[in-house]
Protein backbone atom coordinates (compact mmCIF):
# COMPACT_ATOMS: atom_id res chain seq x y z
CA UNK A 1 0.00 0.00 0.00
CA UNK A 2 2.63 2.13 0.89
CA UNK A 3 4.29 2.11 -2.93
CA UNK A 4 0.97 2.57 -4.26
CA UNK A 5 0.27 5.59 -2.18
CA UNK A 6 3.93 6.85 -3.14
CA UNK A 7 3.01 6.43 -6.49
CA UNK A 8 -0.38 8.35 -6.59
CA UNK A 9 1.13 11.34 -5.05
CA UNK A 10 4.28 11.44 -7.47
CA UNK A 11 2.37 11.28 -10.52
CA UNK A 12 -0.51 13.48 -8.96
CA UNK A 13 3.20 16.09 -8.53
CA UNK A 14 3.52 15.00 -12.56
CA UNK A 15 0.18 16.00 -13.52
CA UNK A 16 0.41 19.32 -10.97
CA UNK A 17 3.35 20.56 -13.13
CA UNK A 18 2.29 19.89 -16.49
CA UNK A 19 -1.21 21.79 -15.89
CA UNK A 20 0.92 24.99 -14.09
CA UNK A 21 2.27 24.89 -17.61
CA UNK A 22 -1.08 24.42 -19.72
CA UNK A 23 -2.39 27.13 -17.89
CA UNK A 24 0.88 29.43 -18.28
CA UNK A 25 -0.06 29.14 -22.45
CA UNK A 26 2.61 27.36 -23.67
CA UNK A 27 2.27 25.71 -26.96
CA UNK A 28 2.45 22.40 -27.73
CA UNK A 29 5.03 20.76 -29.92
CA UNK A 30 3.46 20.48 -33.58
CA UNK A 31 6.07 19.55 -36.29
CA UNK A 32 6.56 15.60 -34.97
CA UNK A 33 9.36 14.14 -33.14
CA UNK A 34 12.68 13.84 -32.92
CA UNK A 35 14.88 11.62 -30.85
CA UNK A 36 17.97 11.85 -28.65
CA UNK A 37 19.85 8.70 -27.70
CA UNK A 38 21.01 8.06 -24.28
CA UNK A 39 23.74 5.88 -24.32
CA UNK A 40 25.37 3.90 -21.16
CA UNK A 41 25.27 1.28 -18.92
CA UNK A 42 21.09 0.75 -18.09
CA UNK A 43 22.03 -3.03 -16.48
CA UNK A 44 24.76 -4.90 -14.37
CA UNK A 45 27.57 -3.62 -12.47
CA UNK A 46 27.26 0.38 -13.02
CA UNK A 47 23.50 0.10 -14.19
CA UNK A 48 22.99 3.42 -11.84
CA UNK A 49 25.46 5.51 -13.37
CA UNK A 50 23.50 5.55 -16.48
CA UNK A 51 20.48 5.49 -15.16
CA UNK A 52 20.72 8.17 -13.35
CA UNK A 53 22.43 10.44 -16.22
CA UNK A 54 19.34 9.01 -18.72
CA UNK A 55 17.36 10.65 -15.57
CA UNK A 56 18.35 14.12 -16.05
CA UNK A 57 18.42 13.81 -20.06
CA UNK A 58 14.20 12.97 -19.45
CA UNK A 59 13.76 15.69 -17.51
CA UNK A 60 15.26 18.29 -19.39
CA UNK A 61 13.40 16.71 -22.34
CA UNK A 62 10.16 16.88 -20.24
CA UNK A 63 10.85 20.49 -19.52
CA UNK A 64 11.26 21.29 -23.20
CA UNK A 65 8.53 19.29 -24.62
CA UNK A 66 6.08 21.74 -21.68
CA UNK A 67 7.54 24.24 -23.44
CA UNK A 68 6.94 23.95 -27.16
CA UNK A 69 9.66 21.46 -27.52
CA UNK A 70 12.54 22.09 -29.48
CA UNK A 71 12.01 24.19 -32.52
CA UNK A 72 8.63 22.81 -32.78
CA UNK A 73 9.39 18.81 -32.45
CA UNK A 74 8.55 17.22 -29.36
CA UNK A 75 11.62 15.54 -28.20
CA UNK A 76 11.35 11.62 -27.62
CA UNK A 77 14.48 10.16 -25.35
CA UNK A 78 15.71 6.36 -26.36
CA UNK A 79 17.87 4.80 -23.90
CA UNK A 80 20.13 2.19 -24.76
CA UNK A 81 22.09 -0.01 -22.25
CA UNK A 82 26.11 -0.28 -23.33
CA UNK A 83 26.58 -2.95 -20.32
CA UNK A 84 30.03 -0.50 -19.50
CA UNK A 85 31.52 -2.75 -22.30
CA UNK A 86 33.27 -1.12 -25.60
CA UNK A 87 32.53 -3.99 -28.18
CA UNK A 88 28.32 -3.35 -26.71
CA UNK A 89 29.00 0.44 -27.07
CA UNK A 90 30.09 -0.52 -30.86
CA UNK A 91 27.11 -1.84 -31.39
CA UNK A 92 24.51 0.93 -29.45
CA UNK A 93 26.48 3.74 -32.00
CA UNK A 94 25.59 1.43 -34.87
CA UNK A 95 22.19 0.91 -33.92
CA UNK A 96 22.08 4.73 -33.71
CA UNK A 97 23.64 4.93 -37.03
CA UNK A 98 21.12 2.82 -38.79
CA UNK A 99 18.16 5.00 -37.12
CA UNK A 100 19.79 7.95 -38.97
CA UNK A 101 20.11 6.04 -42.14
CA UNK A 102 16.50 4.89 -42.07
CA UNK A 103 15.39 8.77 -42.02
CA UNK A 104 15.00 8.95 -38.00
CA UNK A 105 15.51 12.40 -37.14
CA UNK A 106 18.32 11.63 -34.50
CA UNK A 107 19.42 15.23 -33.09
CA UNK A 108 22.33 13.97 -30.78
CA UNK A 109 23.49 11.45 -28.17
CA UNK A 110 24.24 12.04 -24.89
CA UNK A 111 26.70 9.20 -23.88
CA UNK A 112 29.01 7.30 -22.97
CA UNK A 113 29.69 8.06 -19.12
CA UNK A 114 32.55 6.11 -19.40
CA UNK A 115 35.55 6.84 -21.63
CA UNK A 116 36.36 3.32 -23.05
CA UNK A 117 33.06 2.86 -24.27
CA UNK A 118 32.93 6.74 -25.50
CA UNK A 119 36.74 6.27 -27.48
CA UNK A 120 35.23 2.99 -28.94
CA UNK A 121 31.36 4.32 -30.14
CA UNK A 122 33.40 8.03 -31.49
CA UNK A 123 34.95 5.86 -34.05
CA UNK A 124 31.24 5.30 -35.81
CA UNK A 125 29.74 8.65 -34.12
CA UNK A 126 32.41 11.07 -35.92
CA UNK A 127 31.26 10.11 -39.36
CA UNK A 128 27.31 11.24 -38.51
CA UNK A 129 25.60 14.24 -38.76
CA UNK A 130 24.86 14.63 -35.11
CA UNK A 131 26.36 15.94 -31.80
CA UNK A 132 27.69 13.93 -28.90
CA UNK A 133 28.15 14.77 -25.26
CA UNK A 134 29.37 12.92 -22.67
CA UNK A 135 28.33 13.39 -19.15
CA UNK A 136 31.15 11.93 -17.31
CA UNK A 137 33.61 10.18 -19.64
CA UNK A 138 37.23 12.16 -18.63
CA UNK A 139 40.06 10.56 -20.59
CA UNK A 140 42.40 13.02 -21.28
CA UNK A 141 42.62 11.89 -25.33
CA UNK A 142 39.06 11.94 -26.01
CA UNK A 143 39.13 15.47 -27.09
CA UNK A 144 42.58 14.98 -28.99
CA UNK A 145 41.47 13.73 -32.04
CA UNK A 146 39.45 16.27 -33.62
CA UNK A 147 36.37 15.45 -33.48
CA UNK A 148 34.11 18.43 -34.44
CA UNK A 149 30.96 17.13 -32.84
CA UNK A 150 32.20 15.72 -29.42
CA UNK A 151 31.98 17.51 -26.00
CA UNK A 152 31.88 16.45 -22.31
CA UNK A 153 29.95 18.65 -19.58
CA UNK A 154 32.61 17.50 -16.95
CA UNK A 155 36.69 18.06 -16.50
CA UNK A 156 39.06 15.54 -17.61
CA UNK A 157 41.55 13.58 -15.89
CA UNK A 158 44.73 15.85 -16.17
CA UNK A 159 42.87 18.50 -13.90
CA UNK A 160 41.16 15.62 -11.64
CA UNK A 161 44.47 14.48 -10.95
CA UNK A 162 46.28 17.87 -10.16
CA UNK A 163 43.48 19.25 -8.22
CA UNK A 164 43.20 15.38 -6.21
CA UNK A 165 46.73 15.40 -5.28
CA UNK A 166 47.39 18.98 -4.21
CA UNK A 167 44.59 18.48 -2.03
CA UNK A 168 46.17 15.36 -0.26
CA UNK A 169 49.70 16.86 -0.20
CA UNK A 170 48.85 20.35 0.30
CA UNK A 171 45.83 20.26 2.23
CA UNK A 172 45.96 16.66 3.98
CA UNK A 173 49.33 16.36 4.29
CA UNK A 174 50.62 13.08 2.32
CA UNK A 175 54.07 12.40 1.33
CA UNK A 176 53.63 8.18 0.96
CA UNK A 177 50.88 7.74 -1.30
CA UNK A 178 49.69 4.43 -2.41
CA UNK A 179 48.14 4.56 -6.05
CA UNK A 180 45.30 1.95 -6.78
CA UNK A 181 43.47 2.09 -10.38
CA UNK A 182 41.16 0.62 -12.10
CA UNK A 183 42.08 -1.81 -14.95
CA UNK A 184 40.46 -0.07 -17.74
CA UNK A 185 41.20 3.36 -20.08
CA UNK A 186 39.68 5.52 -17.05
CA UNK A 187 41.16 3.96 -14.20
CA UNK A 188 44.69 3.32 -16.05
CA UNK A 189 44.55 7.05 -17.17
CA UNK A 190 43.59 8.79 -14.47
CA UNK A 191 45.83 6.57 -11.85
CA UNK A 192 49.08 7.73 -14.04
CA UNK A 193 47.97 11.37 -13.86
CA UNK A 194 48.05 11.13 -10.40
CA UNK A 195 51.09 9.63 -9.61
CA UNK A 196 52.64 12.21 -11.91
CA UNK A 197 51.17 15.15 -9.97
CA UNK A 198 51.93 13.55 -6.62
CA UNK A 199 55.77 13.48 -7.78
CA UNK A 200 55.80 16.99 -8.77
CA UNK A 201 54.16 18.06 -5.67
CA UNK A 202 57.05 16.82 -3.87
CA UNK A 203 55.20 13.82 -2.68
CA UNK A 204 56.28 10.38 -3.37
CA UNK A 205 54.25 6.82 -4.95
CA UNK A 206 56.19 3.86 -3.04
CA UNK A 207 52.93 1.21 -4.56
CA UNK A 208 50.99 1.71 -8.06
CA UNK A 209 48.49 -1.09 -7.83
CA UNK A 210 46.18 -2.01 -11.04
CA UNK A 211 42.61 -3.85 -10.33
CA UNK A 212 40.38 -4.93 -11.48
CA UNK A 213 36.81 -3.49 -12.31
CA UNK A 214 34.48 -4.94 -10.25
CA UNK A 215 36.41 -6.51 -7.74
CA UNK A 216 35.41 -6.96 -4.05
CA UNK A 217 38.52 -8.39 -2.35
CA UNK A 218 41.19 -6.39 -1.51
CA UNK A 219 43.12 -8.76 0.76
CA UNK A 220 46.41 -9.06 -1.69
CA UNK A 221 45.98 -5.07 -2.02
CA UNK A 222 45.87 -4.25 1.58
CA UNK A 223 49.01 -6.83 2.69
CA UNK A 224 50.64 -5.06 0.35
CA UNK A 225 49.46 -1.36 1.59
CA UNK A 226 50.53 -2.40 4.95
CA UNK A 227 53.93 -3.23 3.65
CA UNK A 228 54.93 -0.02 1.44
CA UNK A 229 53.74 1.79 5.41
CA UNK A 230 52.17 4.78 2.96
CA UNK A 231 50.47 7.58 4.80
CA UNK A 232 47.88 7.66 2.10
CA UNK A 233 45.86 6.06 -0.20
CA UNK A 234 44.37 7.23 -3.48
CA UNK A 235 41.76 5.13 -5.59
CA UNK A 236 40.44 5.47 -9.91
CA UNK A 237 37.82 3.40 -9.75
CA UNK A 238 34.42 3.48 -9.24
CA UNK A 239 31.71 2.79 -6.36
CA UNK A 240 31.42 -0.70 -7.37
CA UNK A 241 34.53 -1.43 -5.81
CA UNK A 242 35.38 1.30 -3.90
CA UNK A 243 33.32 0.19 -0.59
CA UNK A 244 34.87 -3.23 -0.33
CA UNK A 245 38.19 -1.87 -0.84
CA UNK A 246 37.17 0.80 2.48
CA UNK A 247 35.86 -2.19 4.33
CA UNK A 248 39.11 -4.35 3.65
CA UNK A 249 41.33 -1.82 4.90
CA UNK A 250 39.05 -1.22 7.74
CA UNK A 251 39.17 -4.85 8.77
CA UNK A 252 42.93 -4.54 8.57
CA UNK A 253 43.35 -1.79 10.94
CA UNK A 254 44.25 0.90 7.89
CA UNK A 255 41.28 2.85 8.18
CA UNK A 256 43.04 5.81 9.24
CA UNK A 257 44.99 6.58 6.43
CA UNK A 258 44.01 9.51 4.35
CA UNK A 259 41.77 7.96 1.35
CA UNK A 260 40.76 9.83 -1.95
CA UNK A 261 38.88 8.65 -4.27
CA UNK A 262 38.19 9.05 -7.53
CA UNK A 263 34.46 11.17 -9.29
CA UNK A 264 33.74 6.99 -10.47
CA UNK A 265 33.29 6.61 -6.43
CA UNK A 266 30.92 9.74 -5.86
CA UNK A 267 27.88 7.90 -5.95
CA UNK A 268 25.38 6.75 -3.39
CA UNK A 269 26.92 3.38 -3.40
CA UNK A 270 30.35 3.88 -2.24
CA UNK A 271 28.48 4.75 1.35
CA UNK A 272 25.40 2.70 1.25
CA UNK A 273 27.70 -0.71 0.77
CA UNK A 274 30.55 0.12 2.94
CA UNK A 275 28.81 -1.10 5.91
CA UNK A 276 30.25 2.41 7.97
CA UNK A 277 33.74 1.91 6.29
CA UNK A 278 33.66 4.44 4.13
CA UNK A 279 33.26 7.57 7.01
CA UNK A 280 36.19 9.77 6.68
CA UNK A 281 37.23 9.11 3.28
CA UNK A 282 37.57 12.30 0.76
CA UNK A 283 36.04 11.83 -2.90
CA UNK A 284 36.18 13.88 -5.88
CA UNK A 285 33.02 14.87 -8.56
CA UNK A 286 33.07 16.68 -11.38
CA UNK A 287 29.69 17.83 -10.49
CA UNK A 288 28.53 19.74 -6.87
CA UNK A 289 26.13 17.34 -4.90
CA UNK A 290 22.48 17.18 -5.99
CA UNK A 291 21.85 18.69 -2.66
CA UNK A 292 23.60 22.04 -3.73
CA UNK A 293 23.52 22.11 -7.26
CA UNK A 294 20.24 22.19 -7.67
CA UNK A 295 17.14 23.59 -5.56
CA UNK A 296 14.01 21.36 -4.10
CA UNK A 297 11.53 22.01 -7.42
CA UNK A 298 13.88 20.55 -9.47
CA UNK A 299 14.36 17.69 -7.28
CA UNK A 300 10.61 17.26 -7.26
CA UNK A 301 10.19 17.40 -11.08
CA UNK A 302 12.86 14.86 -11.56
CA UNK A 303 10.82 12.24 -8.83
CA UNK A 304 7.65 13.08 -10.55
CA UNK A 305 9.71 12.12 -14.24
CA UNK A 306 11.85 9.49 -12.22
CA UNK A 307 10.06 8.17 -9.36
CA UNK A 308 13.37 7.97 -7.47
CA UNK A 309 15.50 10.54 -6.39
CA UNK A 310 18.49 11.71 -8.16
CA UNK A 311 21.96 10.94 -7.73
CA UNK A 312 24.86 12.53 -8.42
CA UNK A 313 25.21 12.30 -12.50
CA UNK A 314 21.71 12.87 -13.23
CA UNK A 315 22.69 16.40 -13.10
CA UNK A 316 25.41 15.64 -15.56
CA UNK A 317 22.60 14.45 -18.03
CA UNK A 318 20.47 17.19 -17.23
CA UNK A 319 22.91 19.82 -18.25
CA UNK A 320 24.19 17.72 -21.44
CA UNK A 321 20.65 17.77 -22.85
CA UNK A 322 20.45 21.55 -21.31
CA UNK A 323 23.21 22.21 -24.04
CA UNK A 324 22.31 20.09 -26.94
CA UNK A 325 19.05 22.22 -26.88
CA UNK A 326 20.41 25.24 -26.47
CA UNK A 327 23.03 24.75 -29.71
CA UNK A 328 19.82 23.74 -31.41
CA UNK A 329 18.00 26.45 -30.63
CA UNK A 330 21.04 28.89 -31.65
CA UNK A 331 21.66 27.46 -34.75
CA UNK A 332 18.44 27.33 -35.79
CA UNK A 333 18.49 23.22 -37.03
CA UNK A 334 18.30 20.02 -35.68
CA UNK A 335 21.39 18.43 -36.87
CA UNK A 336 24.57 19.28 -38.78
CA UNK A 337 27.70 21.43 -38.29
CA UNK A 338 26.10 24.57 -37.24
CA UNK A 339 24.94 23.00 -33.90
CA UNK A 340 28.39 22.10 -33.14
CA UNK A 341 29.51 25.54 -34.05
CA UNK A 342 26.41 27.01 -32.15
CA UNK A 343 27.80 24.96 -29.16
CA UNK A 344 31.20 25.99 -28.82
CA UNK A 345 30.14 29.81 -28.89
CA UNK A 346 27.40 28.88 -25.64
CA UNK A 347 27.86 30.67 -22.55
CA UNK A 348 25.38 29.46 -20.52
CA UNK A 349 24.28 28.77 -16.43
CA UNK A 350 23.18 25.02 -16.05
CA UNK A 351 23.47 22.97 -12.77
CA UNK A 352 27.25 22.55 -12.85
CA UNK A 353 27.40 26.18 -13.23
CA UNK A 354 28.38 27.94 -15.83
CA UNK A 355 29.41 26.14 -19.32
CA UNK A 356 31.52 27.42 -21.93
CA UNK A 357 33.55 25.19 -24.46
CA UNK A 358 37.06 25.44 -26.00
CA UNK A 359 37.30 24.42 -29.57
CA UNK A 360 38.03 20.71 -28.87
CA UNK A 361 34.89 20.30 -26.72
CA UNK A 362 36.82 20.14 -23.68
CA UNK A 363 34.75 22.95 -20.87
CA UNK A 364 36.81 26.37 -20.11
CA UNK A 365 37.23 26.87 -16.93
CA UNK A 366 36.05 22.84 -15.85
CA UNK A 367 36.23 22.45 -11.86
CA UNK A 368 36.42 19.85 -9.61
CA UNK A 369 35.26 18.91 -6.54
CA UNK A 370 36.21 17.85 -3.57
CA UNK A 371 33.98 15.84 -0.83
CA UNK A 372 34.27 13.96 2.63
CA UNK A 373 32.16 11.32 3.83
CA UNK A 374 30.17 12.89 7.26
CA UNK A 375 27.74 10.95 8.96
CA UNK A 376 26.83 8.96 5.75
CA UNK A 377 27.00 12.28 3.82
CA UNK A 378 28.95 13.22 1.52
CA UNK A 379 29.97 17.08 2.25
CA UNK A 380 31.97 19.22 0.05
CA UNK A 381 34.60 20.81 1.32
CA UNK A 382 36.70 22.22 -1.59
CA UNK A 383 36.49 24.74 -2.96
Amino acid sequence: MRRVSVLLVLLLIAAGLAAGCTAGGAAAPTKGEVTVYVAGPLSGFQANTGQTVAGGVRLMAEQLNRSGGLLGYKVKVVALDDEADSDVAVAVAEEIKAAVARGERVIGVIGHPNSGQTAAAMEVYKDLDLTVITPTASEVALTQHGYRNFFRVNAANDLQATTDAEYMIKTLGARQVAVLYNDDPYGIDLGRHVADEIVRLGGTVPLSVQVQVEQNRFTDEVGRIKAAGVDAIYYAGYEVECPYLRADLRDAGLDGLTFMASDGCFLAATIDNADGAAEGMYVSGFAPSPKTAVDAAWVQAYQAVEYRNPDTYSVNGYSAMQVLAEGIKRANALTGRQVADAIRKLDIKTPLGEVQFQDNGDLRGAQIYIFQVKDGQFVQVAP
